[in-house]
């Protein structure tokens, strides 16, 4: 070989060695993003969860108690739910976003046809459906309205609900 196909080879060899490091600095980058992702979540599920009493009961819904992170396993599948505020008739299942997606708001519309089935102490209960988030688009905040959910969104230093106050709530 000549001087130049070794020195040709040796920049290739820097290069590759250069693209690996990158590929695991890049690695480690996407894992610190998605702990700091969930994270917001579970901030977000903190600033819900003791709005979530007053919130529901100015919609006549008279919570009793609130269950964070439940989870459930029956004959393969599974639910996790982060917010479950209940009363004797009634069960809100709220997910809890940094910024609520169209998708978060679908993926919430498929746990809450599970629930009666995976958690069946709740059978006989009105489901009802919520989205929290700490940024809401509107079109996103329209389109969980029309899919019978609440909303619950920031507004100044406090949550409130942005279902209008004649909204009725798809029941499952």
């Amino acid at each position: 070989m000549s001087v130049e196909a070794d020195e040709i080879w040796a920049i290739l060899r820097e290069v590759a060695s250069e693209q690996k490091a990158l590929q695991r600095e890049v690695k480690e980058v996407n894992k610190n993003i998605g702990r700091l992702t969930n994270r917001l979540g579970e901030f977000v599920e903190e600033a819900v969860r003791p709005s979530a009493v007053r919130l529901f009961r100015e919609r006549g819904i008279d919570i009793h108690e609130v269950q964070q992170n439940v989870s459930a396993k029956r004959d393969g599948e599974a639910l996790e739910i982060d917010l479950l505020v209940v009363n004797n008739e009634d069960v809100v299942v709220i997910e809890c976003k940094s910024n609520l997606s169209i998708d978060d708001v679908n993926e919430q519309l498929e746990r809450l046809e599970k629930v009666k089935r995976l958690l069946p102490r709740y059978k006989d209960c009105r489901i009802l459906g919520a989205v929290a988030g700490m940024v809401i688009p509107d079109n996103v905040a329209t389109y969980a309205i029309r899919k019978g959910l609440y909303v619950i969104g920031q507004n100044g230093e406090h949550l409130e609900l942005r279902n209008d106050i004649s909204f009725a709530a798809k029941v499952w």
